[in-house]
C-alpha cells in the first residue's frame, strides 16, 4: 500500500508522524472519509470544502489548495490501483511541543489513505440493525462546534463503546435537550407519514454530506424530507428509521433498546431511498 504524505508517495511502513505532532498529542487536525465509486471520488468537491471548512474553524491553514489536495486523492487512489474503496485525508496540527499552544507548531502534515471498508455485514442492509441511546450525550455545540470534524473522536468513541457493550453496532447520542442529535458515525433519519424527518443543525450534528444526497434524492423521489428536533419518544413511535453516512451509506435501523421500530423490517421509504443512492453512486454523478 502507497500513503500519500506530505507531498509524496511513500510505503506503508514508511508513513509516520513525529510523536511531537499535536494530531498525536493531542487530536488537535481535521479529517474527511471520502467513498469512492467506479474510480470517483463522491461528492468530492462537498467534502475538500468541509475539510477546509473545519480547519477554518480552529484555525489551522491547510499547506495545499483544494486542487492539489483533489489530484493528490487520485494519485493515491491510481498509486494502489484502486476504484472502488474509501479515502481518509486528514491534516494535523503538525510538530509541536508538549504544551498546548498551536501557535508552537511547525508546519501542518497532511496524509491521505486509501483502502477497503466494510461498516456493517451485508445482512444488516437486509434486515435492519438494532441500536441503543447511549447514556454518553452529545459535546454540547457551546462545548465543540459540531461543524469541524476533528480528530478528537472521544466523545464518539464512549458512546461506541456503550454500543459493543450492549451487542448492538450503532448507538444513538442525544443531545444536552435530550433530543436525538446522531449516532457515533452517522446522521439519523426518522419516517412519519411518509415523511423522513431528520435533526437540523442546531441540534449538535455534523452537516453529513451523505444525508444531504440523501434528502435531495427524496425531493426527487416526491418523498418529503424536513429537519426538525426528534425526541425519544418520536423515534421509538417512527414508522421507519435509517442512517445515512459516507462508509454506512443508508441502512435501516429496525430496533432501538428494546422497542421494534414500525414493523421490524426495512420499511418502503427506506428501501426506496436505498436504491436511489446505489443508483447515484453507480451512476457518473457522484
Amino acid at each position: 500500500m502507497k500513503v500519500w504524505l506530505d507531498g509524496k508517495l511513500v510505503d506503508k511502513g514508511s508513513a509516520k508522524l513525529s510523536v511531537f505532532d499535536h494530531g498525536t498529542l493531542y487530536g488537535d487536525g481535521v479529517f474527511e472519509g471520502i467513498r469512492v465509486y467506479n474510480g470517483r471520488v463522491f461528492q468530492c468537491q462537498a467534502h475538500v470544502d468541509r475539510l477546509f471548512e473545519s480547519a477554518r474553524r480552529i484555525r489551522l491553514a491547510i499547506p495545499y489548495t483544494k486542487v492539489e489536495l483533489t489530484e493528490a486523492m487520485h494519485k493515491t487512489l491510481e498509486a494502489n490501483r484502486r476504484i472502488n474503496g474509501y479515502i481518509r485525508l486528514v491534516v494535523t496540527r503538525g510538530l509541536g511541543t508538549l504544551g498546548l499552544s498551536p501557535f508552537k507548531c511547525s508546519d501542518p502534515s497532511v496524509f491521505i489513505i486509501t483502502s477497503d471498508i466494510e461498516m456493517y455485514p451485508q445482512e444488516m442492509y437486509e434486515n435492519g440493525m438494532a441500536m441503543i441511546i447511549a447514556k454518553t450525550i452529545r459535546c454540547p455545540a457551546r462545548m465543540l462546534d459540531p461543524q469541524v470534524k476533528s480528530l478528537n473522536y472521544l466523545n464518539n468513541i464512549r458512546a461506541k463503546i456503550e454500543a459493543v457493550e450492549a451487542g448492538v453496532a450503532e448507538a444513538i447520542m442525544l443531545n444536552e435537550q435530550g433530543n436525538v442529535a446522531e449516532c457515533t458515525g452517522e446522521n439519523i433519519f426518522i419516517v412519519k407519514d411518509g415523511q423522513a424527518v431528520t435533526p437540523g443543525l442546531k441540534a449538535g450534528i455534523l452537516a453529513g454530506i451523505t444525508r444531504a444526497v440523501v434528502m435531495r434524492l427524496g425531493d426527487k423521489l416526491g418523498i418529503k424530507t424536513a429537519e426538525r428536533d426528534i425526541s425519544p419518544e418520536d423515534l421509538y413511535a417512527a414508522d421507519e428509521s435509517f442512517l445515512t453516512g459516507t462508509a454506512a451509506e443508508v441502512i435501516a435501523v429496525t430496533k432501538v433498546d428494546d422497542r421494534i421500530i414500525g414493523n421490524g423490517k426495512v420499511g418502503p421509504v427506506t428501501k426506496k431511498l436505498l436504491v436511489a443512492f446505489q443508483e447515484f453512486t453507480d451512476s457518473n454523478q457522484v
